[in-house]
């Protein structure tokens, strides 16, 4: 009941984001029926429907990366001394975390489903009553446990998310310097790896081809799981490659401003650093799709089209919500600088000088990973 008034009581910019996490949840939802309704009316062809639903696993991951994010970036589940003196520690508001992550995200399926339903003709008196029917298998009944199990996949994998990035850790000592994130050796061994599948299957002739709900299918399968190795790759590569940023900030004698902003990336080089991977990854995915595919005409179908938006969505609100979540931890040290004399305008030069450093670091490395996904598909 507490995590329930904690929740309604919440600041307006927070209820948007729980709105937007529930608005993706409905989405996903959406995809994860859709593909359950082209099984039912398609019994004979199993493997395209497996396929369709393996595909809908990236939506799925995106939204739940997204909701946990949002669930990091809530004031409400911050500890505080007032609220630890009255029970509310680390451990509760943990929990508490969870509870919005669950209300938000299952809001979002049972919308999903009502609409669902709604455009299947199954439920009336609203306007669009059955507009879907061919589209959606209205003539075929859902299986109730199916419905139930494909519309808790976001809930379950959301709130297990947020508890489990929010659980209480050793506090760090304070004051100390943040270390140097570990994580590029690996991330570029699996860039690597994930465009040497993609290469090796696209040549494949008889390898078993992606069925997308859209006429831009044709490449094999394992294109697909090649991107989403590489894909991982730049999420794991990411807060080292942002810590690279303020240590080439802070290079060749480097003035207060310059100082500043580098120290500032390589202290947050972890909550920035892994949403800034994965939208270099989503949008290297989209620059090579429309290389390959950019004379097509209308090449997306209806399904496609919305994961496509739901996973472009979901990666650009993680990545703000990352960036507010930077800018609210460190209010206090912005408030002390500018008690000392700080000029506000060397705090802006600083932020512009990050937003710098990290598009030329990042937009060529785009640019490349997505030259290098769409080699192999052009022939």
């Amino acid at each position: 009941m507490l995590a329930l008034r904690l929740t309604r009581g919440a600041h307006a910019l927070v209820q948007l984001r729980r709105l937007v996490v529930a608005a993706t949840s409905a989405g996903v939802g959406f995809l994860l029926l859709c593909t359950l309704t082209y099984a039912l009316s398609h019994p004979a062809d199993s493997g395209t429907a497996t396929q369709r639903l393996l595909w809908c696993a990236i939506p799925l991951a995106v939204t739940v990366y997204f909701a946990v994010a949002v669930a990091r970036a809530d004031p409400t589940t911050r500890p505080r001394p007032a609220l630890s003196a009255v029970g509310l520690g680390p451990a509760r508001l943990s929990v508490v975390a969870a509870t919005a992550t669950a209300v938000a995200t299952t809001l979002g399926s049972v919308v999903a489903l009502l609409f669902f339903l709604h455009l299947r003709g199954d439920l009336s008196g609203l306007p669009f009553d059955g507009a879907a029917a061919d589209l959606l298998a209205a003539g075929f009944w859902l299986p109730p446990g199916a419905v139930l199990l494909l519309l808790s996949l976001v809930p379950v994998a959301a709130t297990a998310g947020a508890a489990l990035a929010l659980r209480p850790r050793p506090a760090a000592e304070e004051g100390a310097p943040a270390s140097a994130p570990a994580g590029l050796p690996w991330g570029i061994a699996m860039i690597a790896g994930g465009l040497a599948v993609e290469a090796y299957t696209s040549g494949r002739p008889s390898g078993q081809t992606l069925a997308l709900a859209g006429q831009i299918g044709g490449h094999p399968a394992g294109v697909l799981a090649g991107w989403v190795l590489a894909a991982a790759g730049l999420w794991l590569a990411g807060p080292a490659l942002t810590h690279l940023c303020g240590r080439v900030l802070q290079a060749v004698r480097p003035g207060a401003t310059r100082l500043l902003a580098g120290r500032i990336l390589m202290e947050e080089a972890r909550r920035v650093g892994r949403p800034l991977g994965v939208v270099c990854a989503v949008a290297s995915g989209a620059l090579a799709v429309i290389a390959v595919h950019g004379d097509v005409v209308r090449p997306w179908g209806p399904m496609t089209a919305l994961g496509t938006t739901l996973v472009a969505a979901c990666t650009t609100a993680t990545l703000l919500t990352a960036a507010l979540e930077v800018r609210q931890s460190r209010a206090a040290t912005t408030e002390a600088l500018l008690r000392l004399g700080a000029h506000p305008a060397a705090l802006r030069q600083a932020a512009w000088l990050r937003a710098g450093a990290l598009l030329a670091l990042f937009a060529p490395l785009t640019l490349t990973f997505a030259t290098l996904a769409a080699a192999p598909l052009r022939g």
